[in-house]
């Protein structure tokens, strides 16, 4: 059997901004907000969340729920740089660390020098539970090694596969230490409502209970193929994460992760209702997607649009096209066809855009036997060229002015 792990940074983003002003410690302290109330909540730490702030809420109503909340600007540079540092921590316990985000990791343990020193030497034969708990001094002793070189705390889940120590690490949160075999992750959440699995969200939530599945136990024993009817393949995921199956393997991150999609996303200063206004942000978010995707060497086949009203209500529309690409006038005028089908003129406060079903450029793009795209394709490298040494800045398409 395996043995996996899953750390999980608490607070992160909030305790780092902590860590960096010592006087903002205990006092509710949320990330990512901006002077004018336009912005989002990346992260609010454990004071903040007692008034009922989390992630994506909006800094107007996390200022009325808690008028004296600290708003600190994030910095991602310097997240990124604590992230790396927790990195080489986890490296001193095994070489197989999969970073999830930049504040999760996962840790396959199985083969570890620490773990085999233990008295459970014979994986096959041991019961479940004992290799498992076997584990707990190395999940203690990861969290002092990240307390004690950072300042920062962490949660660590363990089970037999990936799913089960992410599921673990968020029983018991800030600093706390769960693990559950596959039988314990039943008793513990079978009787829980269907929202608490990793993976299901409102939406789906709600479809779930329309079929009368309202607990993790019910989805686990009902048909499978009434859920792939009505799911597809995430009926059969669902269907696992029930039951806490889970075979995918942890993934060194020397090997690398491939990305499933690449985008950008906006949080307009005023609401707009502006169908050219909108129109010009979407040409802005699509040079950025597509210069992005040249620059790591990605092509793409699906385009989405991501819009979020004045209400909060989030759609996302997406457009598969018929050979993969990375040119930013096909990402615009795939997101303003769908803005043009999907958008009703309501006022909107965010939008996006991204591409995903990414492949390495070159293996998927077809070779062009037009003058026209040749020609198109020597003036994009042109201005990749002239970005590259002079910045992104040196030259801005004219829509964009807008």
């Amino acid at each position: 059997m395996r043995v996996v792990a899953h750390v999980d940074m608490d607070a992160f983003f909030a305790a780092v901004e902590e860590r960096m002003n010592p006087h903002l410690a205990g006092k509710p302290l949320a990330v990512g907000g901006d002077l004018k109330r336009r912005g989002v909540i990346a992260a609010a730490n454990y004071p903040a969340r007692k008034y009922g702030l989390h992630a994506g809420m909006s800094t107007g109503e996390a200022l009325r729920l808690c008028p004296e909340l600290t708003l600190v600007e994030g910095n991602p540079q310097k997240y990124v740089h604590v992230s790396l540092q927790i990195l080489e921590i986890l490296k001193d316990y095994t070489p197989i660390v999969e970073p999830f985000s930049i504040d999760e990791a996962f840790l396959d343990l199985t083969g570890s020098p620490r773990l085999k020193a233990s008295r459970w030497n014979d994986y096959d034969t041991q019961d479940s539970a004992d290799v498992l708990d076997a584990a707990i001094p190395i999940a203690r002793a990861i969290q002092r090694a990240i307390l004690r070189k950072t300042g920062l705390g962490a949660t660590v889940g363990v089970g037999p596969n990936k799913y089960i120590a992410k599921m673990a690490s968020g029983v018991q949160k800030p600093r706390g230490l769960t693990v559950l075999t596959q039988e314990r992750y039943r008793e513990h959440f079978w009787p829980k409502g269907v929202q608490e699995l990793w993976g299901i969200g409102e939406k789906t939530r709600v479809a779930l209970e329309k079929l009368g599945i309202s607990t993790v136990g019910k989805l686990a024993h009902f048909p499978k193929e009434f859920l792939t009817y009505h799911f597809g393949m995430n009926g059969d995921h669902m269907r696992d994460a029930a039951w806490g199956r889970d075979d995918g393997a942890v993934i060194p991150y020397y090997e690398g992760i491939p990305l499933k999609s690449m985008g950008h996303e906006f949080t307009l200063s005023v609401d707009v209702t502006s169908r050219e206004k909108i129109a010009a942000h979407l040409l802005r978010l699509s040079d950025q997607v597509g210069r992005r995707m040249r620059q790591d060497g990605y092509v793409g086949r699906v385009v989405t649009l991501k819009l979020r009203d004045s209400k909060f209500k989030t759609y996302t529309r997406q457009r598969s096209l018929s050979e993969a690409m990375n040119d930013e006038e096909q990402i615009y005028r795939t997101a303003v066809a769908l803005l043009d089908e999907n958008w009703d003129g309501r006022p909107l406060r965010l939008l996006g855009v991204s591409v995903s079903d990414l492949s390495s450029n070159g293996e998927a793009i077809q070779p062009s036997l037009f003058d026209e795209d040749e020609h198109r394709k020597k003036m994009t490298a042109a201005v990749d060229s002239l970005r590259d040494r002079f910045g992104d800045s040196a030259l801005v398409r004219a829509g964009v002015l807008e």
